[in-house]
């Protein structure tokens, strides 16, 4: 469970500082770096709730794909969505 949290902590820490300096949050679909692979926080994160779903992960996704489908995932799960 302390595992789970941590990467948890992990992914929100990441995602805040790529949208350090903004006073919202961008699209996905509209990051300049989001063609880049996912990082090592998201796929943390998805390998988690991916299991969690029941579903298999794409090892494959970007980092805009990768937050597109943490969200799915979250949405799926109630992991991270705020009740």
């Amino acid at each position: 469970m302390e595992n789970k949290k941590q990467e948890e902590n992990l992914f929100n820490e990441q995602t805040t500082a790529d949208i350090k300096g903004s006073n919202m949050v961008k699209d996905p679909d509209n990051w300049t770096t989001g063609d880049e692979p996912m990082t090592g926080a998201q796929h943390s994160y998805l390998q988690t709730l991916s299991a969690e779903a029941g579903e298999e992960m794409d090892e494959t996704l970007n980092k805009a794909e990768a937050s597109k489908r943490i969200d799915e995932l979250q949405h799926q799960t109630g992991r991270g969505v705020d009740k």
